[in-house]
């Protein structure tokens, strides 16, 4: 009997994903570990390998699928001793059907009687393409603005910038939407997996968790300074700690500090970690994720920042691990590099607080009965008042405010 070779789950949110290339063909032989296909999930595209050896027998799902339900079968593995007579009647258990076809094609013949679209070529629109597309279109000096998608929606995918790259043509068009004069112009985006579940999640978080907010301004003048003194002595290393780093620290020890704002809310129990695991919020081109700092509290400022540039690049990258994003006890958001002065973030549970980092600007203070310009920055923390209370939360920001404007402490940690 075959074995079916299933849709992974290869995020804990994930229900579905695109199928966006096979590595193999029926009739090639594999042994476990080798690379089967290419997997968009709803926080990268990521690689699947075999974990059986055999023959690929047939392929249910073409290549270039969208919305693939996680732990349908998308392919038949031939054992040994196997050989094509076995398929022949056999029906998939997850009630997958063979040789479907991808949900383009659907498209295409619902929509043969429009006009098509043209491709729009280097008019500054937004390009949409998988992360490895764009990795791969990167690495090869490919300009996407020359590459016409051949997958979902008009998507570039990695073999549209393979072949453009080795002198071949793709010929599928991005289907836009093409305006008519009576009517404003406008384009429909397909959301990708990762829009879809961000979506889903937030909705969630607003609806069902009883947000309340509390800000805090600090002075970074010190912590400047001994960033500046930092840098220098980090130079020869090729080594550069940011204002982020700082803050990433800061919120460890301060969840140290203050291990009741360290929780979760589990439904029938509050659970309170004992680590300050840090995740840090990193824009992509679908969205955003959020890489963790593990144990933050343990470790230096150092090491801090080299392990957020690395996660980062990572991230961007869509390169990310499944236990590199997934859990963490605690948010930061940061906007300051947008020059936004405050925002409230939205808490993503079932973690129980997300803190909004703002600009750093010179504002008017008053010391000693004087006025004088010092370096400010708004934090706003957001949290579930069925965890953190206003006393907790309270208690968490003047720790935080205390490392940030007393770096010095955070020097001696780690």
């Amino acid at each position: 009997m075959p074995i079916e070779i299933l849709m992974p789950a290869l995020s804990p949110t994930m229900t579905e994903g695109n199928l966006v290339k096979w590595h193999v063909a029926e009739g090639d032989k594999v042994e476990a570990g080798d690379l089967l296909a290419e997997i968009e999930t709803d926080k990268a595209t990521m690689e699947v390998e075999a974990v059986d050896e055999g023959t690929i027998g047939k392929i249910l799902i073409a290549e270039g699928t969208q919305d693939v339900k996680v732990n349908s079968a998308i392919s038949l593995l031939l054992e040994d001793g196997e050989d094509a007579s076995v398929l022949e009647g056999y029906a998939p258990k997850s009630g997958s059907t063979p040789a479907e076809e991808p949900k383009k094609s659907e498209e295409k013949s619902e929509s043969s009687t429009q006009e098509p679209a043209p491709t729009p070529q280097n008019s500054g629109e937004r390009i949409f393409a998988s992360p490895l597309a764009k990795r791969i279109a990167t690495d090869k000096g490919v300009d996407l603005n020359s590459v016409n998608g051949s997958g979902p929606h008009g998507r570039i995918v990695k073999r549209d910038v393979e072949e453009l790259s080795s002198g071949k043509t793709s010929t599928a068009a991005s289907p836009i939407h093409q305006p008519t004069s009576s009517g404003p112009e406008f384009e429909d985006v397909p959301l990708s997996n990762m829009r879809k579940v961000i979506a889903k999640r937030l909705l969630e978080s607003k609806q069902t968790v009883p947000h309340f907010y509390l800000t805090v301004d600090c002075q970074l003048d010190d912590l400047m300074s001994a960033r500046k003194q930092l840098n220098e002595g980090l130079a020869d290393q090729g080594k550069k700690i940011t204002v982020n780093d700082f803050v990433i620290k800061s919120v460890a020890m301060a969840l140290r500090d203050t291990p009741d704002a360290n929780a979760s809310w589990m439904g029938d129990s509050i659970r309170r970690y004992k680590h300050s695991d840090v995740s840090v919020a990193v824009a992509i081109e679908d969205g955003l994720v959020t890489p963790i700092i593990k144990k933050a509290e343990l470790k230096s400022i150092v090491a801090v920042s080299d392990e957020m540039k690395i996660l980062a690049q990572k991230a961007k990258d869509g390169k990310l691990k499944p236990e590199e994003f997934q859990g963490g006890s605690f948010s930061i958001s940061n906007l300051g590099m947008f020059g936004i002065k405050q925002f409230n973030a939205i808490i993503n549970p079932p973690q129980a607080c997300i803190m909004a980092v703002g600009a750093g600007e010179k504002r008017p203070v008053i010391i000693d009965g004087q006025v004088t310009a010092k370096t400010v920055v708004s934090i706003t923390l957001s949290s579930d008042h069925r965890v953190v209370d206003g006393k907790v939360g309270a208690e968490f920001l003047a720790a935080f405010k205390k490392y940030m404007e007393n770096p010095i402490l955070l020097l001696a940690q780690g």
